[in-house]
């Protein structure tokens, strides 16, 4: 063997495993099983999740990766979060799901049979239970043999070894989902890669989408779990801002506070939590979070804790960091207010998914008008000038669910140009961003960012406000602070 100056690569930490140890560590396991009795989270949805799919694609093979595992640094992966439309048919949430896969095998004239390629528990005969850093269970946990799985979901379950056999020879006509899993992409490239093949998967994307725009009453608890642990969070952030003033990056302090709560209580974070204080509340999507926190500014905090069944909240609140509105942030903030209660109020089945954007960006636009910063009266402005979005930009909401922009793959005619349905849960959440090096707005208003948001089920006569634990008015907000700051 070479001197170690001599090797090409570090390569593994671990020393090499002798005979000795290797036959010691393949004897004296006691048996370990789960128990009989224990099934998924939502086990009585997903079979007829599974069968309206079945009814849409009669005859024709649809593959499902529940994803592979992606490298963060070297040999350490991310967190491993299985894709949404695996998790919503078979119902498996948790992090021992890479590289598996769900077939549904066309059956009849029109159903299907569901097959689970999973890898299963590790056997403790060989050495991948205490070698393989990615998926032995001394390094990664426990994961289900076939037995337990296939009682966990009621799919028939099979090893991962035997999917490469299944995806070869004679094929039926087959739908699959790619960009997911590389192992997957490998095993169909040669059937995936015509354009009309690609239209295909689009579709299938489009249907798993659509199926979940309308949510079963077992999903609306979870996200109203979700909601009530975000609750949580925002109270946690409260109580901290003192200390989080303290700290040269505050913005990261409340980014911790709250990341704790969703940790804690659940599977971790929907997405990336927003903690931007003054200018950085007018970056839409700012994810960096490393400024300092100043009493004389907001705070806008947009964080959403994701439940073990994956299922995330998604809430904003614009907070005064001294505890009190000044005089022009009340102003900004009550307008932004005012827009969201006029989007809230146009919530109902029936009406168009654009309604309550109209809505609000119809009180936007008169209040940008009313304050000169729109020189044009709103009146004469138009359905399409769209000038406002200089000052507010993105939309006001969007569907939510195991996403938070859930069903993004829906068809256009089905979501954003459809209608609002009951069972369907969706976001209200204007904004007003007024740059810092704006010159079309007045010094007092410049590097301000405002948005409310909330999330709301549709009910058979209107909506349901699931976020009212938090206070949404600035007088509410003042004294929810003060509360939480005193306690």
């Amino acid at each position: 063997m070479p001197p170690p100056s001599a090797r090409p690569t570090t390569g593994s930490h671990d020393l090499p495993t002798s005979p000795a140890l290797s036959s010691f560590m393949s004897s004296g396991w006691a048996p370990s099983h789960l128990p009989r009795d224990v099934r998924v989270p939502g086990y009585q949805a997903t079979s007829a999740r599974r069968a309206r799919l079945s009814e849409r694609f009669p005859g024709e093979r649809l593959v499902l990766p529940a994803g592979d595992l992606k490298v963060r640094s070297n040999d350490c992966d991310y967190h491993f979060r299985p894709h949404t439309a695996y998790a919503w048919l078979t119902g498996l949430t948790g992090e021992d799901q890479p590289g598996n896969v769900l077939v549904m095998e066309p059956s009849g004239p029109e159903g299907h049979h569901p097959v689970l390629y999973m890898r299963p528990r590790s056997s403790r005969t060989g050495e991948e239970f205490y070698r393989d850093r990615r998926y032995g269970e001394f390094w990664v946990g426990r994961r289900p043999d076939l037995d337990e799985a296939a009682q966990l979901t009621g799919i028939e379950c099979r090893h991962l070894d035997e999917l490469a056999v299944a995806l070869s020879g004679p094929q039926p006509l087959a739908r699959v989902l790619t960009g997911i899993d590389c192992a997957v992409d490998a095993l169909v490239e040669p059937r995936v890669s015509s354009e009309a093949e690609r239209l295909r998967e689009k579709e299938l994307e489009a249907c798993l989408s659509e199926l979940r725009l309308i949510k079963e009453a077992w999903e609306v608890e979870q996200l109203q779990l979700a909601v009530d642990h975000t609750t949580v969070g925002f109270e946690d952030v409260v109580r901290a801002l003192p200390r989080a003033l303290r700290h040269r990056r505050g913005e990261r302090w409340v980014e911790g506070i709250f990341n704790l709560r969703a940790r804690a209580e659940g599977n971790g974070v929907g997405y990336e939590t927003i903690a931007a204080a003054g200018a950085h509340a007018c970056v839409l999507h700012w994810v960096r979070n490393d400024g300092p926190l100043d009493p004389s500014q907001l705070l806008l905090l947009d964080a959403g804790v994701e439940t073990d069944t994956l299922y995330t909240a998604d809430i904003t609140r614009t907070l005064p960091l001294s505890g009190r509105f000044s005089p022009v942030q009340r102003q900004v903030y009550n307008l932004v207010l005012a827009a969201q209660e006029a989007g809230i109020a146009a919530l109902r089945p029936g009406a168009s998914f654009r309604d309550f954007h109209r809505a609000a960006m119809r009180v936007i636009t008169e209040g940008l008008c009313d304050w000169g910063v729109l020189k044009t009266p709103a009146d004469e402005l138009g359905g399409d000038s769209g000038l406002h979005r200089r000052y507010t930009l993105c939309g006001s909401g969007h569907m939510l669910g195991m996403d938070v922009h859930d069903c993004a793959k829906a068809r256009a005619g089905a979501y954003v140009e459809g209608v609002l349905k009951e069972g369907q849960v969706l976001t209200v959440e204007p904004g007003l961003y007024l740059q810092p090096d704006d010159e079309t707005l007045p010094a007092e208003l410049r590097g301000m960012g405002v948005r409310i948001e909330d999330d709301l089920v549709i009910t058979k006569d209107g909506a349901r406000l699931m976020s009212s634990a938090l206070p949404r008015t600035a007088d509410g907000i003042e004294e929810w602070m003060g509360a939480l700051l005193q306690g």
